[in-house]
């Protein structure tokens, strides 16, 4: 794919010492949205001077990250432009997805957002510190896929996950403050970012999916139940880093025991293996379970959207289970409960970037983390 990306809105206040890795980034980011660009452009739309652009590209172009692509083919009088583009090729990114109920997958993916090549294990019974060896051992092999210098290692995790990319709690692996990212970091000698699956999901769709200017909502259905978002072009975190939990909401008072130990949470009627079991029960209708979960799914987020107001709700996880009757009853029961206004532009739909959504946002992570591009 040759994605156009979709760059977050920068927080907190620039340090003047960071000026000169601000400007790189503008010139990456920049690059990484639009495509290659002459230097002279890349000035006029980043606001730097042809000076300041001209050295910050000879020093890209000697790090390997940038490359001179000559003159565009469009005829203009005088000299030619030479048009510069990031060298997509020139260092790689270990993506990594945690969400699914049945394996863990990964992928090498380039700066340009191209699959390289794919992995992926079985999940089977690990959990605690065999779940994280599962996680070692998958970024390990992947690492060994590419003869390219690795620029990081992104990694999208149930459960809440703290800015240090500890996992605070995670119920379906059995983690709690698992510091993922810094065990991965040591034994991989390259950076690592670990966030939860939900906010890597919503951060690929923003970056790589098809998406508008308006409010973000990625409901990411796989082992557990959890939403990211985005909201006038930043990720909402919350307190705690856990905005988004809605998977541990009680849809169900008295309900079957959830994986946090409490009962009738969402995640016990909408997790991926609790959905897939109910419908695989004797006699059940296929089309009246969705239909009902949906109806539940829609009464859940019916005061999300009518709070925050966002224009697009992404179903992200098994499209099997999540497009059809279940997300028509989500889409239906939003729009019952809620006033028009709040609802007018509502887009509920499933994600452009299917399976992948995780694995893209795992990418950012490095490519924000590394290089200041998102």
């Amino acid at each position: 794919m040759s994605p156009v990306g979709r760059p977050l809105r920068p927080r907190g206040k620039l340090l003047q010492e960071d000026a000169r890795r601000h400007h790189r980034s503008l010139l990456l980011q920049q690059l990484f949205r639009e495509g290659p660009a002459s230097r002279a452009d890349l000035a006029r739309t980043t606001g730097l001077t042809r000076v300041t652009v001209s050295d910050l590209v000879g020093e890209l172009v000697a790090d390997g990250l940038v490359e001179e692509l000559g003159a565009p083919a469009t005829a203009r009088v005088g000299k030619p432009p030479t048009l510069v583009g990031l060298a997509p090729d020139a260092t790689h990114i270990v993506a990594l997805d945690l969400s699914a109920d049945d394996r863990m997958s990964g992928a090498v993916v380039n700066l340009a957002g191209e699959v390289r090549a794919r992995h992926q294990l079985e999940i089977g019974e690990a959990r605690g510190d065999d779940a994280v060896a599962l996680v070692h051992r998958l970024a390990t092999e992947l690492i060994a896929m590419t003869d390219r210098p690795v620029l990081g290692v992104g990694v999208g995790s149930p459960g809440v996950v703290d800015a240090a990319g500890t996992v605070v709690d995670a119920p379906n692996f059995a983690w709690s403050d698992t510091p993922l990212a810094t065990s991965l970091a040591t034994a991989l000698g390259v950076p690592v970012f670990v966030a939860n699956d939900a906010n890597t999901a919503v951060l690929g769709e923003h970056t790589f999916g098809q998406t508008g200017d308006g409010g973000l909502m990625v409901l990411r259905v796989g082992i557990g139940v959890g939403a990211g978002l985005v909201l006038e072009g930043s990720l909402l975190h919350g307190h705690l880093a856990a905005a988004g939990e809605v998977g541990h909401v009680t849809v169900e008072p008295g309900g079957d025991v959830c994986a946090c130990g409490r009962r009738g949470c969402l995640e016990t009627i909408l997790a991926a293996p609790r959905l897939r079991r109910r419908l695989a029960e004797p006699g059940a209708d296929r089309e009246a379970v969705l239909t009902e979960v949906g109806e539940r799914l829609g009464a859940t987020l019916a005061p999300v959207v009518g709070t925050l107001n966002i224009q697009e709700l992404v179903l992200s996880g098994p499209t099997e289970l999540l497009d059809g009757p279940l997300r028509e009853a989500a889409d239906r029961v939003i729009r019952e409960r809620t006033m028009p206004v709040s609802s007018a532009g509502l887009a509920v739909r499933t994600s452009t970037l299917g399976d992948d959504v995780v694995l893209f946002g795992a990418a950012v992570l490095v490519l924000s983390g590394e290089l200041g591009v998102s």
